[in-house]
């Protein structure tokens, strides 16, 4: 057998071979067009798309098509591998309409419809989700499959997301097509409950037919719910790629803290708000710029970045605000505070997440021209707070109050069940003088204030920390000046001091002062309680308690010169930190006929030091 025989030979068989297969191919797409080869199909569907598939109803696959077309009814599709075990998804009826791929073109759905579905959309605290087209922890997630139309009514959604913080129960449609006007930009509505709250929302988009992966396609949103209302628009950079957009976005509403219903982040609680910024979603990361926030009489603005890959949940913010009034957050502020005892509290009971703490990390950096709390007004406040995944640290804190210097460290280790809570706080050269009062003239009392606080408690929030804080606060007053008005300041009568304020000696000298207290199990108990004048040495004790912010502090006076007719009447000071009172004792008041007045001056120095 020569070479050309042989040849010959092998081609007849190629050609043979290659006839048989196109023939078994013929013959495949013929039983399938015709209903058959059901199993294998239905396998080959569940390898590629990651998920057990089974179909109780008719499937039939029109192959002999310029667009093929794939229906399914009573499907069931199961969760991937990645996702906890359990059904996604479960359609009455599918239909999917391709267009016939050409060689080196990606897979195009002219039209996907979908008929009676009930979803079960799962997401757990670490990003696994049964909707993800790919395993999260083994690639980054890919664009969605081109799609020309698509129709979805009424479809019952049952949405559990651990890592966003949101639970939804409703219906979702969607749809493209008009019966009267044909093709028309997509529209997304969906209503229900979203975190156990009424909402309701609707997302446009432009028409699905003109969208292409190599152009921005244009979207806008608005959802009600919890008497928030959020607003915006903006485009993704490729069509069908969710990983990367850029919007703008507009909330208001009566309460900051209902945006947790919208977003599933929880925010303070404020009265009445409006907030404002841009959003760029970069993968895994989330950009907000030009944030603006008002309520009240406060504004806040600044940048932020969030990071959640994997389960992670870092921050980096940058914050500032002209103007902040406390009285603007909290309950009390929003309306709706339970315990109106608490409206006398000054120790806040805000609690931050230990979830969203133990989660990841954070950097924030905040600043503030002025920072109202009751009466009081800090200037240039600005502090640092950084989180290592549940060890929070806020960190150098500085700012003036009264003329003086403020700086203080807080630290909280929320790995705890309970968080572990330290407070440092140091304040030098606070000006008595530059106390708010209300009438006008001299201040009631000048001089220069130093206090150092460091406490140590337990607790979810710093109301709930102090209430079994130990350590120790301690004041110190190297001198000053005592006016007559601090009778009036006080609504006392200051001779049960031994203070004779005369006409023509409106003022008397204050050597020094302390006042410093112990605290334990939440009480300060006063160790050395001192004013120190030059006619008169004061003392005092008592307690604070912190859990309740009650005070129930007594002050006696002592002459240090021979006094005739001296009317003795400890003053008591009651009430809370926020609204403290100041009495007579009448009921311990005694009438000396002679005082000899042996007090003696305090030793200043020793006591300062």
């Amino acid at each position: 057998m020569n070479a050309s025989h042989r040849l010959r030979r092998t081609l007849i068989w190629v050609s043979a071979a290659l006839l048989a297969l196109f023939a078994l191919a013929v013959l495949g797409v013929v039983a399938l067009d015709a209903g058959y080869l059901r199993g294998p199909l239905l396998k080959w569907l569940a390898v590629h798309t990651d998920r057990p598939i089974r179909v109780e109803g008719s499937l039939s696959l029109h192959v002999f098509s310029r667009h093929p077309r794939l229906v399914a009814e009573r499907v069931t599709i199961g969760s991937p591998p990645w996702a906890p075990h359990g059904t996604m998804a479960e359609i009455g009826k599918i239909t999917v309409v391709f267009t016939a791929p050409r060689l080196g073109q990606e897979l195009v759905i002219e039209r996907l419809q979908i008929e009676a579905a009930t979803l079960h959309l799962f997401r757990d605290a670490a990003g696994h989700a049964n909707w993800q087209l790919k395993n999260p922890d083994q690639s980054a997630p890919g664009t969605l499959i081109v799609i020309r139309s698509l129709s979805m009514m009424d479809a019952h959604v049952l949405l559990e997301d651990a890592q966003q913080h949101r639970q939804f129960d409703g219906t979702i449609s969607a749809h493209d097509v008009d019966a009267h006007q044909g093709t028309q930009p997509l529209r997304i509505e969906g209503k229900g409950q979203l975190n156990g709250r009424p909402v309701d929302f609707e997302i446009g988009g432009d028409p699905l037919r003109n969208a292409s992966r190599g152009q921005h396609y244009g979207f806008k949103f608005s959802e009600h719910s919890s008497g928030s209302h959020l607003t915006g628009s903006g485009f993704l950079h490729q069509g069908f790629d969710l990983r990367t957009y850029d919007a703008m976005f507009e909330v208001s509403g009566v309460d900051l803290r209902d945006m947790y219903y919208l977003t599933g982040t929880k925010l303070i609680d404020t009265g009445s708000y409006h907030l404002s910024g841009s959003l760029a979603r970069r993968g895994y990361t989330s950009f907000f710029s030009n944030l603006l926030v008002k309520s009240g009489q406060s504004d806040l603005h600044g940048s932020a970045s969030i990071e959640s890959a994997k389960g992670r949940l870092n921050v980096e913010a940058d914050l500032e605000s002209q103007f902040l009034r406390l009285a603007d957050l909290g309950l009390r502020a929003a309306g709706r505070d339970p315990e109106p005892a608490s409206n006398q509290m000054l120790l806040s009971r805000a609690a931050p997440d230990p979830a969203a703490l133990l989660r990841g990390k954070a950097a924030v950096q905040f600043r503030a021209q002025r920072v109202q709390a009751g009466h009081t007004t800090l200037s240039a406040l600005a502090m640092k707070l950084t989180n290592d995944h549940g060890e929070l640290t806020i960190t150098p804190v500085s700012g003036e109050i009264m003329g003086g210097r403020l700086s203080a460290e807080i630290k909280i280790d929320a790995r705890k069940e309970i968080p572990a809570v330290q407070l440092e706080v140091r304040i030098n050269d606070m000006q008595l003088g530059q106390y708010p009062r209300k009438e006008p003239g001299p201040p009631a009392i000048e001089g220069s204030l130093a206090v150092r606080i460091n406490l140590t408690g337990r607790g979810k929030s710093l109301h709930d920390a102090a209430a079994n804080a130990n350590g120790t606060v301690v004041a110190r007053l190297p001198g000053g000046m005592v006016r007559d008005s601090l009778a009036e300041l006080t609504g006392v009568d200051l001779r049960g001091l031994g203070l004779l304020l005369a006409k023509d000696k409106k003022e008397v000298q204050v050597r020094c002062g302390i006042a410093s207290f112990e605290a334990h199990d939440g009480t300060l108990t006063a160790k050395n309680f001192m004013l120190d004048t030059a006619p008169v040495l004061i003392e005092g004790g008592g307690f604070i308690d912190l859990g309740t912010e009650t005070l129930d502090l007594t002050l006696r006076g002592y002459p240090k010169q021979v006094r005739f007719f001296q009317l003795r009447s400890p003053i008591l000071i009651k009430g809370t930190l926020k609204s403290p009172s100041i009495s007579i004792a009448a009921h311990d008041s005694k009438l000396v006929l002679v005082d000899p007045g042996k007090a003696k001056d305090a030793d200043c120095e020793s006591l300062l030091q």
